[in-house]
Formats: structure tokens, C-alpha cells, sequence
């Protein structure tokens, strides 16, 4: 980057388990068709919960249940996943898990009346995963429906969710990536040239797979990332413009 002045925004975004076996885990294969709201995205073969926070899949007379990006994006870096004991009963709205980070703290409630089968142990192992696969592999868990026909129906598929998903994703400032930041690089008063000496720091105390999110106003960093990025074989990846301001994610691969 130049020597110009990196003016960046300082906006928030975005136990140990008990044994459980899971013999049949949700067959989510392939993406399949999505729609974007404000760069979040939300699967099409999905139910809403008209509160835009979780979603349900029935699947072989089980509902798989999951939080949306718009509540990964709200919670940010979580750093505990916990959940309810399975083969307890629970209502419809009632608290099956909770997920925490350095300034959220959150329930992940069950959009369906019925019996915890499974609770997603990899989400409880390593919470990260919850937050960068909440559709596929950071699904939450499996529910046996009491009452699926009546539950089912204030449940919304993603025409019907969409003018809501909207609606909160600007209540709520979200704003959702490619992938999820471990890391936030705000350099408020920084000469640029200063920026990647800082990041490059910044990589070496990072482990490989995280991510670090960057913001700079300098016209020329589009360039000067690409250029970085080729020289030190860590890919951006996310790159956008959000009025002046440059938005980047890269991820340490090694």
C-alpha cells in the first residue's frame, strides 16, 4: 500500500461437551441454490424462523436445526458452543444451546417441539465451525418433531423469509463475508506502507486455516493486496468496496 493515511471505521460486526454419538449425521452434499441478502447467504431448500436467527431441514422423519449468518455475523468469534442434554423434550422456542464470544452472548432455540436426537459435536469441539459452515458442516442439531404439520407452518421458505432476512440484516448492521475473521486489523492514523508490515506480523502469530479482516480507504490497495498476496502466497479471500472504504479477508495457508 502507499505511504496516504489508512482511515478505517471501528463498527463491531460480526464446556466441554458430554459424549454423544451421532450415527447419522445431515447428508448436506452440495450447496445448492442460494439467495443473497446484503452478501448473506441463505440456502434455498431452508426454513426461516420468522425471527431470521435459525433455520430447519426436515430430513428422514428428523429436523436438522442450524443458526443463520445473520447470527454468526452477530455474534462474531465465538469461543464457546454449548447445548442442552439430548433425549430431553422441548418445546417449540425453547433454548437448546447457547453460543458465547468476547461481546456476545446467545441461544440457539429449537424452530420445532420435539426430542433433542443429536447435538452437532464437531460445532462443540471447535466453535469456528458454527460460525464459517452454520448451513453444512456447523449445523447445530437434530430434532425428532412432535407435531411437524403444526410446526411447520410459521416456518418460511426463503421467498417468503426474504423482505424479513433483509430487514433485520439492516437493523442489526450485519455484515456478512466469504469467510469468517478470526482477526481485525482497524488502522485508524497508520501510514499504509505500515499496514502490511503490521499484517505480515500479525500472520506469523496466526495459525494456519484463520483469517484476518482488513479495512483501508487508500485507492491503490486492491493493487497492493493482489500484489502482496502473490508475493507471499496467502490468498484474499474477500475483496469489496463499501463506499470509501476497501474491505479485504485473507487467510494464512501456511
Amino acid at each position: 500500500m502507499t505511504t496516504r493515511e489508512c482511515a478505517t471505521e471501528s463498527r463491531d460486526w460480526g464446556t466441554e461437551p458430554d459424549s454423544r454419538k451421532l450415527s447419522n449425521p445431515p447428508r448436506f452434499h452440495s450447496a445448492g441454490r442460494t439467495t443473497k441478502i446484503a452478501e448473506c447467504e441463505f440456502p434455498d431448500d431452508l426454513l426461516y424462523d420468522p425471527g431470521g436467527l435459525t433455520w430447519a431441514r426436515e430430513e428422514d422423519g428428523e429436523v436438522v436445526v442450524g443458526i443463520t449468518a445473520i447470527q454468526a455475523a452477530v455474534a462474531g468469534k465465538l469461543t464457546s458452543v454449548t447445548a442442552r442434554p439430548v433425549g430431553g423434550e422441548y418445546a417449540r422456542g425453547r433454548v437448546i444451546g447457547t453460543l458465547e464470544s468476547g461481546k456476545y452472548f446467545g441461544t440457539v432455540k429449537t424452530p420445532v417441539a420435539g426430542i433433542l436426537v443429536a447435538v452437532n459435536e464437531a460445532v462443540l469441539r471447535r466453535s469456528k465451525l458454527l460460525s464459517e459452515s452454520p448451513y453444512r458442516e456447523g449445523w447445530f442439531a437434530r430434532v425428532r418433531p412432535a407435531q411437524w404439520t403444526e410446526d411447520r407452518e410459521p416456518l418460511l421458505p426463503i421467498q417468503a423469509a426474504n423482505g424479513g432476512l433483509a430487514s433485520l440484516i439492516e437493523t442489526l448492521h450485519v455484515r456478512c463475508f466469504a469467510a469468517f475473521p478470526d482477526y481485525e486489523m482497524y488502522e485508524i492514523g497508520t501510514e499504509c506502507a505500515a499496514v502490511l508490515v503490521k499484517l505480515n506480523e500479525l500472520l506469523s502469530r496466526m495459525e494456519v486455516g484463520e483469517v484476518v479482516h482488513i479495512v483501508s480507504d487508500d485507492w491503490t490497495a486492491p493493487i497492493e493486496m493482489d500484489r502482496w498476496s502473490t508475493e507471499t502466497g496467502h490468498p484474499v479471500a474477500d475483496a469489496r468496496k463499501e463506499g470509501n472504504l476497501y474491505h479485504f479477508l485473507v487467510r494464512k495457508v501456511r
